[in-house]
């Protein structure tokens, strides 16, 4: 039988696992010089190092967590932007 300390920290648990997080998408860097970045307005066009099938990279903080490609949504909710996880990164072991 479970002690309460045990009860409590399983509870503990579950509530911890319901934290949403923000999962940062990368989809390409653009590097202009800085005398191209301070005539940027709006209507600029920043090219990036990426073309539009490449993988996008996914990351929690600093950390990647997994690799995928860019989808738009079909049906309920059409039109919205999504990533497909093509690879997810071992999060257990340290780096």
């Amino acid at each position: 039988m479970d002690s309460p300390q045990a009860a409590a920290r399983g509870d503990a648990a579950t509530a911890f696992t319901s934290v949403p997080i923000e999962i940062m998408v990368s989809v390409g860097r653009a590097r202009p010089l800085v005398r191209e970045l301070l005539q940027l307005g709006e209507g600029s066009v920043l090219n990036l190092d990426k073309q539009l099938d490449d993988p996008v990279e996914l990351y929690v903080g600093e950390k990647l967590i997994g690799i995928g490609v860019l989808e738009v949504v079909e049906g309920e909710g059409a039109g919205q932007l999504a990533v497909r996880l093509t690879e997810v990164v071992d999060l257990q072991s340290p780096s």
